[in-house]
């Protein structure tokens, strides 16, 4: 069982089962095909043999016909030979025999018509097998009647046994020969085929081990993808732990401040009296940080093998909400996008994105909201990324403050209702996926941010 649990093993078992069922086939037909040679070039000198016979034979004589003493063939003539003769007539009577049959019967043709030959094995009365020919043929004297006789030859069957079972001992260990060079030859191959995947499994265990961060090397085309996917889900994990632990690490020395003021104030008594009014905003400084800090460390990033997202039923879905949550300013919302564009991207950091953008230009607009989604195309014609922009027909924000915005906690209005992080969450998003975020004037006279996100 052990066998089926290693790739080279079921290949190997699978590979000699084809071969042992390919040759033992091949040997099937290879045995048939000599065995038919071999029992046509017997029936052919056994025909030539009846000729020579047939030539030799000379009409009269008691029986009507007669062979002479010397025969053409000299194993007639020796008892036991292997090689036997016979004549009989029409009405099944042996007229003549050769003296290598001596007290032997041998079960012939009869009555074969004029010409007709017959060819097939028989069994003599001593058990012995022979390959019987049998010619019928017409004689007639000068002046006498055409009579009809059957000229037969029988030889036995142990020189072609003999040589069959040669040719099989043979081709046994011809074939035997090539299946153990194909076999050994198969190992190899598969050796050195699956050298990449050994060279993988290697890797991992000196990844698992601390060796090496990543999978190293070429490797052919057809494991190309499977290791750059390991190497990026390997990257992408370790992204994760790494923004888990900046995310903490920032988190504890942003809190430091607020703690501190909090602590002073309860620590000076002369200033106990102002804690109640400055709690609130340290308070909401604090509940600031920490969202800010989860987000961070909870936004996903690019994962390798992601499932195409379709970006328009996404957008449709935060357009609805918002709508719901901005009823009164009765926003007019436009959508321009790319038939069924797609990203490969967790569904939760582009719903963030999309949301954060459109929550924005719905707090911001008088009343109009535009959206546009494209892909964004190569020289070579393949496909770089998508870009999302969003505008409306809002005041914008001011030039000095277009920059500032994408940092944590900066608001272009501080009388606005919010935490100033939306755009800054944003911004770190497009930077694990590889894009960026650019905000400028739009054309309906607010402002228009563009997210740009690499691949798709």
């Amino acid at each position: 069982m052990r066998l089926f649990q290693s790739i080279s093993g079921r290949l190997l078992l699978a590979g000699s089962l084809v071969l042992t069922a390919f040759l033992g086939v091949t040997g099937l037909i290879l045995d048939r095909l000599f065995c038919h040679s071999i029992e046509s070039g017997i029936q052919q000198r056994l025909k030539t043999t009846t000729y020579l016979l047939m030539s030799a034979a000379e009409l009269g004589g008691k029986e009507g016909v007669s062979l002479p003493d010397m025969l053409p063939e000299a194993r007639f003539s020796t008892l036991k030979s292997g090689l036997y003769a016979q004549v009989a007539n029409n009405a099944g009577k042996g007229l003549w025999r050769s003296p290598s049959m001596s007290t032997l019967n041998i079960s012939y043709h009869k009555n074969l018509k004029p010409l007709e030959q017959r060819f097939k094995r028989s069994v003599a009365s001593n058990g012995q097998e022979l390959f019987v020919f049998s010619f019928g043929l017409t004689l007639q004297n000068n002046a006498g009647p055409e009579k009809q006789y059957t000229f037969s030859v029988a030889e036995s069957l142990y020189n072609y046994k003999k040589q069959v079972a040669e040719f099989r001992q043979n081709l046994a260990i011809s074939l035997g020969s090539v299946a153990l060079l194909l076999l050994v030859t198969q190992w190899l191959v598969l050796r050195w085929g699956l050298v990449p995947l050994r060279r993988a499994a290697d890797g991992l265990t000196a990844i698992e081990a601390g060796k090496q961060t990543q999978l190293q090397g070429n490797y052919p085309k057809e494991l190309r993808g499977l290791t750059n996917n390991i190497n990026a889900l390997i990257n992408s994990e370790r992204e994760h732990i790494k923004r888990y632990r900046d995310a903490l690490g920032d988190l504890a020395h942003s809190m430091k401040t607020p703690l501190a003021v909090l602590q002073g104030y309860m620590e000076d008594s002369e200033k106990k009296e102002l804690l109640a009014n400055d709690a609130k905003e340290q308070v909401a400084r604090m509940t600031q940080i920490v969202e800010y800090q989860l987000q961070r460390a909870a936004t996903s990033g690019r994962i390798a093998l992601a499932k195409p997202v379709a970006l328009e039923p996404l957008v449709k879905k935060v357009i609805a909400a918002l709508n719901k949550v901005y009823l009164e300013k009765t926003v007019e919302s436009q959508l321009d996008f790319d038939k069924e564009v797609v990203y490969h991207g967790d569904e939760g950091d582009l719903m963030e994105i999309t949301g954060n953008l459109l929550d924005n230009a719905y707090k911001w607009c008088d009343s109009r909201v535009v959206m546009s989604v494209k892909r964004e195309i190569t020289k070579s014609g393949t496909i770089a990324g998508v870009k999302i922009r969003v505008w409306d027909d809002g005041p914008g924000i001011p030039v000095e403050l277009m920059d500032k915005v994408l940092q944590r906690g900066t608001r272009a209005d501080v009388g606005t209702e919010g935490h100033g992080i939306g755009l800054a969450i944003v911004d770190t998003i497009a930077q694990l996926y590889g894009g960026c975020v650019n905000i400028e004037a739009g054309p309906l006279g607010g402002a228009m941010v563009s997210v740009y996100l690499k691949g798709t």
